[in-house]
Order: C-alpha cells, then structure tokens, then sequence
C-alpha cells in the first residue's frame, strides 16, 4: 500500500519534506527544507534523516525558499542520486540560495568551534559546504510550467505557478496504475496572493485524489491588497521626512526584495518618493535580481507593460546595491534618512541584524516587518512587542518604531487560500493533509475547509504516516 509520511513542516512552518511510497516501493520526496526557528523539539531537525537519502529515487521541488530547499546539499552528500525536478526558475534561484546557505553555515561552525573549544568539546563540520551545494547542482532538472514531464514511464509531473516567489509551483504527480487508470497526488507547496507586483496570479491545480496543502495564514485575514504602494509610501515619509530617521525593512533576499524595489521604482517615477538614499544590502538579493530578469516568462502582464517605458523596474537613481562588506560597514555610519533593505527577512542572520544593532535604539528610526516570522527569532520578538531583545549576545532596548505591513505577505491569507482550492473536486479528494502552519492556524484552516465541503481533513504530527489507496 503506498504510504505517506511527514518529515518536516508538520505543525511548524518551516523544514519542509513529504516522503511519498508507492505501492511498488518507490519514494518520492516533497521538498527537502532546511528547518529555521528555535522549538527545542526541532534542535537537531536539520542533523539527521528519516529516511536513507540513498532510497529516494526522486526529489520534487516546489520552490527556492531555504525552508523547502535548504537540506539538498546534505541529501545528496548522503546518498541521494535521483533528479531534482522542479522550474527552471526556481533551478536558478536554487543555485544561489544553496550557496549563499553553504557560506552561512561555514561561517556559523567558525564561531561554534570557538566556543566549543574554550568548553573542551571536540569541533563540528557544518551542515554542508559550497562544494556540496555546488555538487548538488549536477542533480537539477529544470522544466516549463503547465506541461506534463514524464520522468518514467509510469510518473509524471505538473508544475503549476503558484504565484508565491519566480519560479514556485505546485506539483501535482500523475501515477499510471496497473490497471489502466491514474491516481494524482497534489502538493500545493506555498500558495501565493492574486493581483502581487510582478508575478502571475496562482493558477488552480488540477483534481487530485490526495492532496498536501500549506496553511501558513489559516484563519488570517491580510490588511490591505499585496500591492499597497500607498501605505509604504506612508511608512517611508513618517520614518525619514517626519522623524528624520532611517527605515529599515529586513526583508528575504528572493520575491520580497524584488517587490519592494519594484514598488520604490514606481513610486521615483511618479515623483512619489522623497529624495533619500536607498540600500540593498545583500549579495544574495543582488544576485537574485540578476535571475529575476531572466526569467520574464514568471512576470505578469501588468510588470511587462511596465518595463516598455522603463526597461530596468529594479533600479532608479537613489538606489545603490551594496555587495562588499565593507561598503555595509559604511551604511551604518550615514547621517539623516536612508531606507535600508536587507536580509534576512527573520532578522535571524545577515546583514540587517548589523543595522538592526546600530538603529534599534534611536527612536528617530523605524524597523518595517513585511513577512512572516518564526517563533523564538529576533523578527519575531520584534513583531510581539517585546522591550528588550538580545542581539549578537548584548541586550538591546527596542526604541525605534516597529511597522507591520502584513500586505506584503507572499503567502495567501484564509480566504485567498479557500479560493485557490476551490476548484477542487471534493468526491474525488479523498484527504487533506495540512502542512506548513503552526497548529492553531491549521485548526482553524481546518474548520473553514470542513464548512467548504472538504471532507476528511488531516493534521499531521512530525513523522507521522498514513496509508493512501491507490
């Protein structure tokens, strides 16, 4: 009987990783996420398997977020020796994120060794190296949406744009049984927002017999649509004309960035946006832009009427992007206003966690939240309010301004979600199985997918497995 089992994003959002079985023993895994967040439970989540890497024959990738894409690097230094089969767009982008997180972690252990030496414990190897994120790459195939790739002879793959970040898909597997017939298993992987800057709406997957669905926003409501020029524009003329101060918007290196250069580039065109310099401090949002512009087959219709007027929508003449440290350094010693955008969006690691240390004290400045945060990191300690936060192991006094903009979110709220499946055929969709969302969030989603006519909606624990029939 063919099996499903959870191996990450269950009742947590990040880590993302679906092991399906067939009933001829062939594994297929979902994603394969590195888990980002502080829950004593996941502390050695990203360390060890639950499965041989070497027994997968397949890795299906919706997207390049690190969450859902983080551990490939290990899974292949393990054993793993299958294709990796997901966009061309999301190939890409994988190829930078995967370094940039290789780079982290070697830096990371560096610090960790030191500490564990001065306790007289033995030092530890980082999760994986650049050499393995570069070697990862030879397992990548890349494919087009809306076409059925046949990676043997009895399996297929539908990529469909799910409208979360260039190139993210929800993968739909075709399985041709023995007697003739088909069976479909679904995973939405992350499910974007209608009417975003730059990207197209997400399409509807076709009807499936099982599907996999995230409930990250699952009994949320957004404020405001995800294109809300208006309210940044608000924001940046508060933080730097009125308070004379500096914005800061942590903000993920891929999608996210993108979005808010885009919006700043209309706003300068219009006149709009006051005369102050803009920063994008990350190598990897640097890098990302660059592929952005590679793949114009993920704009929208309303970016690529944009770009007939004005060919570069990711620059305008305040806008600098900084690569070096050393030109980092000096962003911190600026006088007056500037608007600062830099990764990560957690405020976990990177870049903005240096400005974050120089700027969190002065209540002259503003921190803008424009995304999820996962519990127990400093973004999310910010975006609860707390007084005090500890960065780079020294206590900080949060005086700054703290903004949420939520309208930002790259992830649809309940009701955009609803709609996203509403298509689906609900005497042919056997289960449900909520991922991605922390557990009140999925209990709620649960009950308006339940009002909606879905009939048998699961929530899986971490490692749980369920029997399908096929």
């Amino acid at each position: 009987m063919a099996k499903i089992k959870f191996c990450g994003a269950a009742r947590t959002v990040t880590g993302s990783a679906h092991l399906l079985t067939l009933d001829d023993g062939t594994k297929i895994l979902f994603d394969c996420g590195l888990y980002q967040g502080r829950e004593e439970e996941y502390a050695n989540f990203n360390e060890h398997w639950e499965f041989d890497p070497a027994e997968i024959d397949f890795l299906l990738l919706s997207h390049a977020h690190i969450d859902h894409c983080g551990r490939i690097p290990k899974l292949v230094k393990d054993g793993f020796a299958g294709d990796i089969i997901c966009t061309s767009a999301t190939r890409d982008l994988a190829s930078i994120m995967l370094l940039d997180s290789a780079y982290i972690q070697e830096k990371d252990v560096i610090y960790v060794n030191q500490r564990r030496d001065h306790l007289g414990l033995p030092p530890i190897d980082p999760l994986y190296t650049s050499a393995d994120a570069l070697a990862c790459m030879d397992s990548f195939v890349g494919v087009g949406y809306d076409r059925w790739y046949k990676f043997r002879d009895d399996l297929e793959v539908l990529f469909r744009d799910s409208g979360h970040i260039l190139g993210s898909a929800s993968v739909t597997l075709k399985v041709h049984m023995p007697g003739g017939y088909e069976k479909y298993i679904g995973f939405t992987g992350d499910i974007g927002r209608p009417d975003r800057p730059i990207l197209h709406d997400p399409q509807p997957m076709p009807n499936v017999d099982y599907l996999i669905c995230e409930s990250t926003y699952g009994g949320k409501s957004h404020e405001g649509g995800p294109h809300n020029k208006q309210e940044l524009l608000e924001v940046i003329r508060e933080a730097c004309v009125d308070r004379r101060g500096k914005l800061i918007i942590p903000a993920f290196s891929v999608g996210r960035t993108q979005e808010i250069v885009y919006m700043l580039d209309q706003l300068a065109n219009e006149g709009a946006l006051p005369k102050i310099p803009v920063y994008v401090d990350s190598p990897l949002a640097v890098n990302a832009t660059d592929i952005f512009t590679m793949h114009p087959e993920c704009f929208d219709a309303d970016i690529i009427e944009y770009m007939n007027s004005d060919p570069n929508p990711f620059g305008f003449n305040e806008l600098h992007y900084t690569r070096s440290v050393n030109e980092s350094k000096k962003i911190n010693t600026l006088k007056g206003p500037a608007i600062i955008i830099s990764a990560s969006g957690m405020m976990s690691a990177g870049r903005v966690k240096h400005h974050l240390n120089n700027c969190i004290e002065d209540p002259r400045n503003t921190v803008l939240i424009v995304g999820y945060c996962s519990p127990g990191t400093l973004g999310w300690r910010l975006r609860e309010g707390e007084s005090e936060v500890r960065i780079f192991g020294e206590y900080k006094q949060v005086n700054c301004q703290i903004r949420i903009l939520d309208s930002f979110s790259a992830h649809g709220d309940q009701q955009e979600m609803l709609n996203y499946l509403d298509n689906q055929n609900r005497d042919k969709l056997k289960t449900v199985f909520l991922v991605h969302g922390e557990e009140d969030r999925q209990n709620d989603f649960k009950k308006a997918l339940e009002e909606n006519g879905f009939r048998d909606v699961e929530i899986p624990h971490v490692y749980q497995t369920y029997n399908l029939k096929l």
